[in-house]
């Protein structure tokens, strides 16, 4: 069994499940991480042999992260990358070193996406999608839905970030792909799902 086998379930997992996202946490030498698993897209570069990307952020410092691509082997990096950012000290047997480091790290890899996480590991999920969906990180307030010009279909980024945020009115369009959910970083714009809802059949 390979060293990161959990990240072959995990991603089958979240495209069966039409996630691009996935976080969970991780503690190394007294220091709490925030990982991001994302599936890289179609447009995205992707390494040879990579399996998904990992985004590596310091919980007490959300501004100090690394991504970095990874497969079931292991991370594909460099050890000096891995060593300065995990601080781990250099010395003969770095190589041993550092695959104890990820013998460690997989002991924390889902193998499934899990919808009920705490609230620093949801913030991270909302913030990285935002910005993938070239979308300020701070809009978090939905105010209405829109149907996409063209029949086109919301992003998977816009999706997946109205399921973490806006669940119950999510399950209202779930079946309607090309409407978009739409937010605002002043809560005073947010509507409830009643709101939304009279007010997107007033338009239809």
């Amino acid at each position: 069994m390979n060293i990161f086998e959990n990240f072959k379930l995990l991603k089958s997992d979240m495209i069966q499940n039409g996630w691009v996202i996935e976080a969970f946490p991780f503690n190394y030498k007294m220091v709490d991480y925030i990982i991001l698993a994302k599936l890289y897209q179609e447009h995205e570069k992707r390494p040879k042999y990579a399996l998904l990307k990992t985004e590596i952020i310091k919980a007490d410092n959300t501004s100090k992260s690394l991504t970095i691509p990874a497969n079931s082997n292991g991370f594909i990096t460099d050890a000096k990358t891995l060593r300065e950012f995990f601080n781990i000290e250099y010395s003969k047997n770095i190589g041993d070193i550092l695959k104890q480091f990820e013998n460690h790290f997989s002991i924390f890899i889902p193998t499934q996406i899990n919808p009920n996480k705490p609230g620093n590991l949801k913030k991270s999920m909302i913030s990285s999608l935002s910005k993938s969906d070239s979308e300020d990180p701070e809009k978090i307030y939905c105010f209405t839905v829109r149907r996409n010009p063209n029949k086109e279909s919301r992003s998977l980024f816009n999706d997946n970030k109205s399921r973490l945020l806006r669940p119950n009115l999510y399950l209202k369009f779930k079946e309607e792909p090309t409407i978009s959910f739409c937010y605002s970083k002043n809560i005073i714009d947010e509507k409830s799902d009643e709101e939304v809802l009279l007010n997107f059949s007033k338009r239809t």
